[in-house]
Parts: C-alpha cells; structure tokens; sequence
C-alpha cells in the first residue's frame, strides 16, 4: 500500500503517514463543511471539475459525473479518463437522482451544477447527510465577496480536494508545478504591451462573455491581453454587438462546446457590425474549449498557447 506523509495546516494537527484522519474540515464558500470519511460514492459536476478530480486520479472514488454530455461534446481523452464512470444526469441533478445514488460527497457550483433557490444547494444536500463543496470562481453568484480572480481559485480548490480525498501530497504538487509553467509565461511576457481581446462564447442577437469576474479575464491577462469587457461588473454576462465593435479588439476568442464552431466563424464574418473588425478580417480568431476559460487544469496550458497566439513574436 502506497504511503504518503501529509500536513494539514488548518485542518488537522497530525497525519499519520499511513492515512489522513478523519473528519476533516474545509471551507466552501466561507462556511465549514466536514468531511466525516474518504468519499467513496462521490458525484462530480461538469468538464472542468471532473478534470480537477481526474488529475488526482479520483476515479475509484467517483460514482457518477452529472452536466457533461447536456452542453459538451467530450473529447477522446476525457473520455478515456472518464471510462465506465456513467454520467447520471446530463444537465443538472436532481436532489432525487443524487440521494438515489447514494452520494456521499457532490462537487459544484452556482450556475455549475446548482442554482439560488433550486433542489440542489448545500442545505438541501446537508440534509441529506451529503457534504458538497462550491466551486470557489461561483461564490459570488451567491453573494459572496467581489474579488478580482486570480489561478488561486484553481489552486486552492485543487488542494482542498487533495485534503477531501486523502491526497494533498499529490495535489500540492500539481499546483508547484503548474504555478512554475504561469511563472515561465509571465517572464517571457514582461515587456510586452497587451493586446485587447473579446472573448466569444454564444448568442447571435446579444453575444455572452466574460466580465470582470470571471477567472477567463485573469486568464487573457497571463496571456498577454485584456479583455474588452474588463468594465462588466459580473463574471459572465450579455453584452451588445455595438458595444464590440465599439471597442475593436485586436483578437476574438470563440469558444467551442464541440459543435457550432464553423456556424459561429460564419455569424461573425457576415455581422454588419463585425465584418469590418481587424481580428474578423484578419483570422485573428483562436479557437478555446469550455474546460479552457473555467477553472480546471486546462487553464495552465491554455494560457501557454493564448500567449503564443497573442504574441508568436515574443514567444520564440
């Protein structure tokens, strides 16, 4: 049996170097959550915190994944990674379908996997003895504190799921590593001058995009640009095409949920307002996954190849 040491600043006073005990306390969104054992029927939500939990090899202890398949054509190598673990609801969960599960632990977030006065919150879930933890980027959509967001949302959760399943250890160095990747790109992008970016996720009548306090903008900002919309006062939200056009970004970033990507670059190229656009006419349009600009692992390298994109020049 594999042994690992752990400190658990915070959390515990002592580990063994056999096992975490039990319980162990985290924070969701401010508030405590014990965890009572090691989650062995766990239910995760969504791409990008599947993906957090698969990079720590959790798949032993995940009973289902719920919000994949409804939104998402999954790659190959999700679902390699994925492999028999089914997917119970292909949109959001009901409180029935997680309790008939018989979930021990659920991983989401507002507009993640639950909503503000639906069947799946926290309290409902604690009622029914199910401990659940709030993606941390959603917790505004809660009321909580507006901070501008940083890779510590992806880290910090990152390791608090490393403490939820015994594997902080692992966890921690994960996030070294991925911090050291965002350092070399920082380096390499001192002296540039950031180039303005609109990032293009859906709608033809009113475009949705990321705002102020989505960890997309931070993303932008590590890859050497600024999101147009920096001034919108939310994480995502509906904006004008005029006000696009307006303020003439020099690169579009689209988003892609597996199809609908040609129909988009199409919608684009024929907008009376975008059609002029230097980035419309130019092809200065990258390609970006969901799991890309929402907390998960595929932040690090999709900030590695935005820069390159961005600025090829300085990245040779």
């Amino acid at each position: 049996m594999r042994k690992y040491l752990y400190v658990c600043i915070g959390i515990i006073a002592f580990c063994s170097k056999s096992a975490l005990a039990y319980p162990v306390t985290v924070k969701s969104c401010g508030t405590d959550v014990k965890i009572e054992h090691q989650p062995r029927r766990a239910v995760i939500h969504d791409i990008n915190m599947a993906e957090m939990a698969f990079s720590l090899h959790l798949q032993p202890y995940i009973y289902g994944l719920t919000g994949i398949s409804g939104w998402n054509t999954p790659s190959k190598d999700f679902k390699q990674q994925q492999g028999r673990i089914p997917e119970i609801a292909t949109r959001y969960p009901t409180l029935e379908q997680l309790v008939a599960s018989q979930t021990d632990f659920f991983f989401a977030g507002w507009n993640y996997g639950m909503r503000i006065g639906g069947d799946v919150t926290p309290e409902t879930l604690a009622q029914q003895g199910i401990p659940s933890v709030v993606l941390s980027e959603s917790c505004l959509r809660a009321g909580g504190k507006l901070e501008l967001p940083t890779l510590d949302l992806l880290y910090n959760d990152e390791i608090r799921l490393g403490i939820i399943f015994n594997r902080e250890e692992l966890a921690r160095k994960l996030v070294e590593n991925w911090k050291g990747r965002v350092e070399n790109i920082r380096i390499r992008l001192r002296k540039i001058y950031n180039i303005k970016v609109f990032l293009y996720d859906s709608g033809e009548d009113q475009p949705f995009t990321a705002g102020r306090y989505a960890l997309a903008s931070e993303l932008m900002r590590l890859s050497g640009g600024v999101n147009i919309f920096d001034d919108l006062q939310t994480n995502w939200g509906v904006v004008s095409w005029e006000s696009v056009a307006m303020r003439e970004p020099d690169v579009i970033l689209m988003v892609d949920y597996g199809k609908g990507v040609e129909q988009k670059l199409e919608f684009l190229r024929h907008n009376s307002l975008m059609k002029e656009n230097a980035a419309v006419k130019n092809n200065k349009i990258y390609i970006v996954h969901y799991d890309d600009m929402t907390p998960s692992p595929q932040n690090i390298p999709a900030i590695e190849k935005m820069a390159l994109f961005f600025h090829p020049e300085m990245m040779k």
